[in-house]
């Protein structure tokens, strides 16, 4: 049994789908980073994108039928990057983030880790 990685920082996920939520914080955990906080809804998003304490989220492009700009723009507002995961394409996600890295669900780990390097501005690992 190997030791789990270093923690390589923390991560808000927002994601509606609970199965896919629990897929995607164990794909994170496999990488090294830690789940800080988790919404399944825009109202507790929005709480814990202005509240929380994480490097990077992964945000849900809509979340029970909402579109996740207001967390997106909350997250931004602090400066903090993010990745949009998207069963749409890039046409789901809102045009004004599409400068952001987005995701095509489903995603493999692989995909999930370049995403998350382009959002941090450091080159795969």
């Amino acid at each position: 049994m190997t030791a789990p990685p270093a923690s390589r920082g923390s991560v808000l996920l927002v994601e509606d789908e609970t199965m896919i939520r629990m897929l995607v914080a164990d794909m994170l955990a496999d990488l090294g980073y830690d789940v800080a906080a988790e919404a399944g809804d825009i109202d507790h998003a929005m709480k814990l994108a202005r509240s929380a304490q994480f490097d990077i989220a992964i945000l849900d492009v809509n979340v029970n039928g909402k579109l996740i700009s207001p967390v997106a723009e909350a997250v931004a507002s602090r400066n903090l990057p993010f990745v949009f995961a998207t069963g749409y394409g890039v046409e789901g996600v809102p045009e004004q983030y599409r400068n952001h890295p987005a995701l095509q669900k489903p995603f493999r780990l692989e995909t999930l880790q370049q995403a998350i390097e382009a959002a941090l501005g450091r080159g795969a690992s």
